[in-house]
């Protein structure tokens, strides 16, 4: 569940900080920004799994797929904003 949740929040994020999207539905179906989380958060959930492999080939789908790369290995939180 925790997944979904961090999904529904990234999704809110694009919402929010895009004036063109005018909603989260719109947010996931059309954003590749939102794809590729989706994509990262599998592959870094298999990197810290020890799953390298299947961890950089979700990755490189996620690629094919978007045109964007992230490392499985890297970490995305929130921003602190003080």
């Amino acid at each position: 569940m925790f997944f979904l949740k961090e999904l529904k929040e990234d999704a809110n994020n694009i919402k929010e900080k895009d004036p063109a999207c005018r909603n989260i539905l719109e947010a996931i179906v059309l954003y590749p920004g939102f794809h590729i989380l989706v994509f990262h958060r599998i592959a870094h959930f298999l990197y810290r799994h020890k799953w390298l492999f299947l961890a950089r080939l979700i990755s490189q789908i996620g690629r094919f797929f978007t045109g964007i790369e992230i490392h499985p290995g890297a970490k995305i939180r929130e921003t602190i904003v003080y």
